[in-house]
């Protein structure tokens, strides 16, 4: 079926490929021409106006919005509304906006007789090839429009995806499913810090004092078969550790991208404990001044996962300096060269 793409970031450009290579016809609109370019050589068509996008998709059209959560959502939700849908068209939000502006959104729509779906994609930068989790909300019309879309997009026909309530419950689903991810993010953290804190062995049988670093890459590889807590997390850190022993260009600073605040804020509204996802998030906050060996653990895994930038650490002396962008950051994974065999994608 048709569908129009409008964003073609770290994880719009990705579905859309996906979306090509599942026979889909996809036309692509985006402020920058080289994400366009990559669209098209991958079976996309382009569109170089909101305008031209409506004329090139069959109606009843669907247009899928990956951007950044605010104001420039907010901007393109109400162009596509007046330059690129009719009554009965579908617009798909799929950033990680916060729930109540997708309800404000839908409404908006509503009075122009144009369905909402509010659609929460888990997956970074992986989802080309693994597929992505999918939640979304709307009606039930809207639903079955989409649905194969969202078939495509997933991990197959029948899993990692689902109508999962009314409008906003899209959104309100994801931003649950990031603090979750902020609290076991943290718990891996802490947990790998202990290990690298951890050097005296007792004493020899002359008296003398046993030392000795834990290889963390040892231990996160063979937690990865067999273990409780085995899972895509721990394969990431697995991945950073292989490639970046110690993390030592890896700065202990930690951003937070909106959802485990507002995760945070509805816990408190209904009056549901939420200790650890607080907690997590507080963590991130702390990072930002102290430079623990845990916030090294988050930040890389934020990178991997998601493709977030990531901030670097020069070192002390500044043996890693020429590993530092201008920008001040650094590639996780040199060349993007990624580990196979991931237990849990």
């Amino acid at each position: 079926m048709d569908i129009g793409i409008v964003g073609l970031g770290r994880m719009g450009l990705n579905m859309a490929i996906r979306l090509a290579r599942g026979g889909h016809r996809v036309v692509v609109h985006n402020r920058s021409q080289g994400p366009v370019d990559t669209a098209v050589a991958n079976g996309a068509e382009a569109a170089a106006t909101m305008a031209e996008l409506k004329d090139k998709l069959a109606a009843p059209r669907v247009i899928w919005l990956m951007l950044p959560a605010g104001q420039v959502t907010d901007d393109h939700v109400d162009l596509a509304l007046v330059e690129a849908l009719d009554e009965g068209d579908v617009l798909v939000e799929g950033g990680n906006s916060r729930w109540t502006d997708s309800i404000a959104r839908a409404e908006r729509a509503r009075q122009r007789g144009v369905h909402f779906v509010d659609a929460g994609v888990s997956g970074g930068v992986w989802g080309l090839e693994h597929g992505y989790s999918i939640m979304f909300g709307g009606s039930d019309h809207a639903a079955e429009t989409i649905t194969p879309l969202i078939q495509t997009l997933a991990p197959s026909q029948k899993t990692g995806w689902g109508h999962v309530g009314p409008t906003g419950a899209g959104h309100f689903t994801k931003m649950v499913h990031n603090g979750i991810e902020y609290g076991m993010m943290q718990a891996f953290a802490e947990g790998f810090a202990i290990l690298e804190a951890k050097k005296d062995w007792g004493v020899d049988a002359d008296g003398a004092p046993i030392t000795a670093d834990l290889d963390l890459g040892q231990i996160a590889e063979l937690w990865r078969e067999g273990s409780v807590v085995q899972s895509w997390l721990l394969d990431l850190i697995a991945e950073a550790f292989a490639e970046r022993p110690g993390l030592k260009a890896v700065a202990p600073f930690v951003p937070d991208s909106g959802e485990g605040r507002w995760t945070v804020e509805a816990a408190i509204d209904l009056r549901v404990p939420a200790t650890v996802i607080a907690t997590s998030l507080f963590e991130r906050f702390a990072s930002r001044s102290e430079t623990r060996f845990a916030n090294r653990v988050l930040s890389a895994m934020r990178g991997q996962f998601g493709g977030h930038p990531v901030k670097g650490d020069p070192g002390p002396n500044g043996e890693y300096a020429d590993q530092i962008a201008e920008d001040g950051t650094i590639d996780i994974i040199p060349g993007g060269v990624r580990t196979e065999g991931a237990t849990s994608r």
